[in-house]
């Protein structure tokens, strides 16, 4: 009889690129984090390991620019949930469905076009000299001063990672049959109520999968912050890229990649946990426990028997 091969052999090649592309280099940061640099040519050295990198990390400087960058990182994913739901919904649900197609393929052009030639060119659209500022100058407002401040940032993330944001959405809401709402409609619920009883609960985990889709790679973003942020936009995948790009200070600059990733774990656990306990009430609300219902007390039940009849009285017999 042939032998079945065992079933994680086919995750092997998956298993083997997380390995050595994500594990793996991940490591070497955090190993070079605990390093220092040694001389103006070198760029790390293990010999003696400390925490003082991390220590640089936390001076006020930088610690501001961690703020700023988690500010823009819940900001952008706040901004790009609000307007990628409605977005969504209407693809899945309200457009034709002939036409969903085109409607997601319309969503994925601006990644059919290069991240930083997007980027620049909202710097072209936001400058003080450009065509939006040139046409609110026209109609007696000021100039635009946006450009290089935080707001700019905000703007270039929402727009560049909105798609991440829409097609998870997109996908979970398609998901969720029609007939499902129809029931709803039919036992009195309303469009809002069947929308957050039943719609939103089922979408879950796109909504989910949006999320971290979205804020994880924004919370590293240093293109759009360096392109419409300048000095007063700057987030920490700034100063990662300046540490091993320009400074040569590859065990600083893995000591702020390294607090990167601990403060996005902390914020994903953190806004998880607010999301449980806000949700829990309604959860408890609507849990359904098979063989559990109260019931009133009833009288014995009369023994089993030949069927009895009352007593008869005399005046009721008929002779």
């Amino acid at each position: 009889m042939r032998r079945r091969s065992p079933g994680f052999l086919l995750a092997a090649p998956a298993w083997a690129w997380l390995l050595i592309f994500f594990i793996a280099p991940v490591a070497m940061v955090v190993w070079f984090s605990f390093g220092y640099k040694p001389s103006i040519f070198a760029t790390q050295a293990t010999d003696r390991l400390s925490f003082d990198r991390y220590a640089e990390v936390l001076d006020p400087t930088f610690f501001a620019t961690f703020q700023n960058t988690l500010w823009v990182g819940v900001a952008g994913t706040v901004l790009c949930f609000l307007i990628g739901l409605p977005v969504a919904y209407w693809m899945a649900v309200k457009a034709p469905p002939s036409k969903r197609g085109l409607l997601v393929a319309l969503v994925m052009v601006p990644f059919w076009t290069n991240f930083l030639v997007r980027t620049i060119g909202w710097q072209v659209i936001l400058s003080p000299e450009g065509w939006l500022s040139s046409m609110l100058q026209a109609i007696g407002f000021e100039p635009l001063a946006i450009l290089n401040t935080r707001g700019a940032v905000l703007i270039g993330v929402v727009y560049n990672y909105l798609p991440l944001m829409i097609l998870p959405l997109f996908v979970a809401f398609d998901r969720v049959n029609g007939p499902l709402r129809e029931a709803s409609k039919d036992l009195g619920a309303g469009k809002w109520t069947t929308f957050f009883r039943v719609t939103l609960p089922l979408a879950q985990p796109g909504i989910i999968a949006g999320v971290l889709l979205v804020y994880i790679p924004l919370m590293g973003d240093y293109i759009t912050a360096t392109v419409l942020g300048g000095a007063k936009g700057n987030m920490v995948g700034q100063l990662v890229a300046s540490q091993f790009q320009t400074a040569q200070n590859w065990a600083l600059g893995s000591a702020m990649a390294v607090v990167l990733i601990f403060v996005i774990l902390l914020t994903a656990g953190i806004g998880a946990g607010i999301v449980w306990l806000v949700s829990w009430p309604f959860r408890a609300r609507n849990r359904l426990v098979i063989g559990a219902a109260a019931s009133a007390p009833t009288a014995p039940a009369a023994p089993a028997g030949p069927a009895t009849s009352a007593p008869i009285r005399e005046e009721e017999v008929v002779a």
